[in-house]
């Protein structure tokens, strides 16, 4: 990897695959991989519906991956790479796992814990870990599935015509 652009650039790409996977399976379309020196140790994309769980979000099935691997629910000196801004659940499991840095591409601007309706991870004090994060890399493309997405779910199907 030339930088750390270069290097989160290159890691976006791999959860917006997992996106785009859970685009095909009629899930909302986020990814997210949790990377350990340079190398993916979890990887996950939305499946609420599908898993009947509403905690199936792709941040959660990275992190207990990850976890699974490491054999620890701590998952320190990692970054985690998620197409979505997070919301306050998956803040929480960010938190409680540990990570060291999340990036991510696109705001969520009705459920984003980050930066958009709250600002969770910045609340001086507030837990006993600290984790940084980055927004915006490759958000165009982020909030680019997103849109397709969407647009497809309101278009009238065939069959009401």
């Amino acid at each position: 990897m030339i930088n750390n652009q270069t290097a989160h650039e290159y890691w976006m790409r791999q959860a917006l695959t997992l996106a785009e996977e859970a685009a095909r399976n009629g899930e909302v379309p986020v990814g997210a991989v949790v990377v350990c020196d340079d190398v993916i140790i979890g990887a996950g994309f939305n499946r609420p519906i599908g898993a009947h769980d509403p905690t199936a979000h792709a941040e959660i099935k990275a992190l207990r991956q990850a976890a699974k691997k490491l054999q620890n629910y701590r998952i320190p000196g990692c970054t985690l790479y998620v197409t979505l801004e997070p919301c306050t659940m998956c803040v929480g499991a960010i938190i409680h796992a540990r990570i060291a840095k999340l990036v991510f591409g696109a705001r969520e601007p009705r459920f984003g814990a980050v930066a958009s309706t709250k600002q969770l991870l910045d609340e001086p004090g507030a837990f006993n870990h600290q984790v940084n994060w980055q927004e915006g890399v490759l958000a165009a493309q982020c909030g680019e599935i997103m849109q397709q997405f969407f647009r497809r779910r309101r278009q009238p199907s065939e069959m009401s015509e």
